[in-house]
């Protein structure tokens, strides 16, 4: 009997006390399951994880073709370079002796220059008092009905 005075007494106590937890009601539009909700916050991170090791992977394989080009470049204009003429670089190239000054010597021999052209002046091809141009004996044909 005492147990039941007692329960009678604290009733009105029981009405308003709060649910221990007022996220968790089903009852409610934005409820999520608890199980549901720690898959859901798992997932993200792992995607935040995988989002920032592929960003490095990405940075990585940039940096790595950068310097790759930047390689291929260089190589391509050393080649380029040794390949010049006059390149004071001239490992495996036998340098020839030069006893006459060769188209710098100015005096000492009398060298005529046939090997170079003759300057021309305007409409100087079409003199045919030129002595180098020689006209051909090709006798014309005529057409005739």
């Amino acid at each position: 009997m005492k147990k039941l005075l007692l329960l009678t007494a604290l009733l009105p106590f029981v009405s308003l006390a709060q649910p221990l937890n007022t996220m968790n009601n089903p009852n409610l539009p934005d409820y999520q399951n608890p199980t549901h909700q720690r898959m859901q916050t798992q997932m993200q991170s792992q995607q935040i994880q995988q989002k920032g090791m592929l960003n490095q992977q990405l940075q990585t394989q940039n940096r790595v073709q950068q310097q790759q080009l930047e390689s291929q470049i260089n190589n391509n204009s050393q080649r380029v370079l040794s390949s010049q003429p006059g390149e004071l670089n001239t490992g495996g190239q036998q340098m020839l002796p030069n006893t006459n000054g060769g188209m710098l010597s100015s005096g000492g021999t009398s060298v005529q220059q046939d090997h170079m052209l003759q300057p021309k002046a305007n409409g100087s091809m079409l003199n045919q008092n030129n002595s180098s141009m020689t006209q051909p004996n090709i006798p014309l044909k005529t057409i005739g009905p």
